[in-house]
């Protein structure tokens, strides 16, 4: 871990507010006590209210606020797969937002943190995103405003079927995404592939949360049915 990144995870385990001991520092980062006392009076020495001696422990005085792009090299790392994973498969709008972001924390980094060239040992291959993945765009607004939804769906087995829905959560599975939802003509819990939507459009009807209809009964009735299996 280079001193920078260590130092800033020192900094995030005294926002906690707590009386830190150096050993118990040392032992979270995996270097010695001695480095540790001196990233601590390096600390001191820029101005960072940390009171405490050495065998007693250190304590913040102060609520400090940290740049929100301090950033550790891991850190960059997953935000980097992270987006690059979000501009493969998603929707082209979510794919233009990762962009975006990346664009945005480039902005601020120094010159040798900048884009991918820190992380030549990692490529990512996601699956090529399909045509018909511009519905997510929809459902992910029909979540957000609770507007109820009209598909026409194939199924696996070719049928094709009218639903009107309750959209409640989008999922990624690696190969393909899903919706979640409350199906009016089956008054039950129904997930669809959003590959397989036909059609995509959004109702004038709004649905409200309401008892038996959310997400978190929908999780709540896989792990019943996963113990009486």
């Amino acid at each position: 871990m280079r001193r920078t990144d260590r130092l800033f995870e020192i900094m995030q385990l005294f926002r906690g507010g707590r009386l830190l001991l150096g050993r118990d520092i040392a032992t979270k980062l995996e270097v010695s006590l001695r480095t540790i006392y001196r990233d601590i009076e390096t600390l001191i020495s820029s101005g960072v209210p940390i009171e405490g001696e050495r065998g007693v422990g250190y304590i913040l005085r102060e609520p400090i606020f940290l740049p929100p792009l301090t950033l550790t090299t891991t850190e960059l790392e997953a935000l980097h797969l992270g987006m690059g994973v979000v501009r493969q498969t998603a929707d082209a709008e979510l794919s233009n937002a990762a962009e975006r972001l990346l664009n945005k924390v480039d902005a601020v980094l120094p010159s040798d943190r900048k884009g991918r060239a820190h992380l030549k040992h990692i490529s990512i291959y996601a699956t090529e995103t399909p045509p018909t993945l511009d519905h997510l765009a929809t459902i992910r607004k029909a979540i957000a405003k609770r507007h109820i939804l009209h598909l026409t769906y194939e199924s696996l087995a070719g049928d094709i079927t009218d639903r009107h829905i309750w959209p409640l959560q989008t999922e990624y599975w690696g190969r393909v995404w899903t919706c979640t939802a409350w199906c009016e003509a089956r008054q039950a819990f129904r997930v669809f592939r959003i590959d397989r939507i036909k059609a995509c459009r959004k109702t004038d009807q709004h649905f409200e949360q309401s008892n038996g209809k959310t997400y978190t009964d929908y999780l709540a009735q896989l792990t019943f049915q996963k113990s009486t299996t």
